[in-house]
């Protein structure tokens, strides 16, 4: 899945440059995929991230928002990939793990939306309205002909 964004007043387009390998069930979210990298299978990348030239993600790892993965660089399986300068984290330390996202900026990146980490609620329903709105601007939006269908527009 290829996602674009311009929550906040933002643009984030999906950028993904010349022989890119884009695994099946990826997610990309508003980030750049630079030339040549591998992205495998059931890999994210979220907002604002970038993929290096040659950068090579593994089958589920997590590229979080505002990650820099540098040219070469090689993200193992199922790791979570934090900040600039990039961090690797196991997915089995919460206590890293959250400091980590807290310091991504996630909901200022995703969702134009600036509040405090502890104030979960506030955050999570200022980003809901935020992403209804963006959806709701695409409600007269026209299903072209094959789009309703996996596989290849004719």
């Amino acid at each position: 899945m290829l996602r674009a964004t311009a929550a906040g007043g933002t643009p984030r387009p999906v950028v993904v440059a010349d022989h890119v390998f884009v695994g099946p069930h990826a997610t990309l979210l508003g980030c750049q995929v630079d030339r040549c990298a591998y992205l495998a299978t059931g890999v994210t990348v979220l907002h604002a991230a970038r993929i290096g030239a040659g950068g090579s993600i593994a089958v589920g790892a997590l590229v979080h928002a505002g990650a820099v993965v540098s040219d070469e660089r090689f993200v193992p399986p199922n790791m979570i990939a934090v900040g600039d300068p990039l961090r690797v984290l196991p997915p089995d330390d919460p206590e890293a793990l959250g400091e980590a996202v807290r310091s991504t900026g996630f909901a200022r990146l995703a969702f134009g939306v600036e509040a405090v980490w502890e104030d979960r609620i506030a955050r999570y329903e200022r980003s809901a309205e935020v992403r209804s709105e963006e959806f709701a601007a695409h409600a007269g939006d026209q299903v072209l002909p094959g789009g309703d269908q996996p596989g290849p527009v004719t």
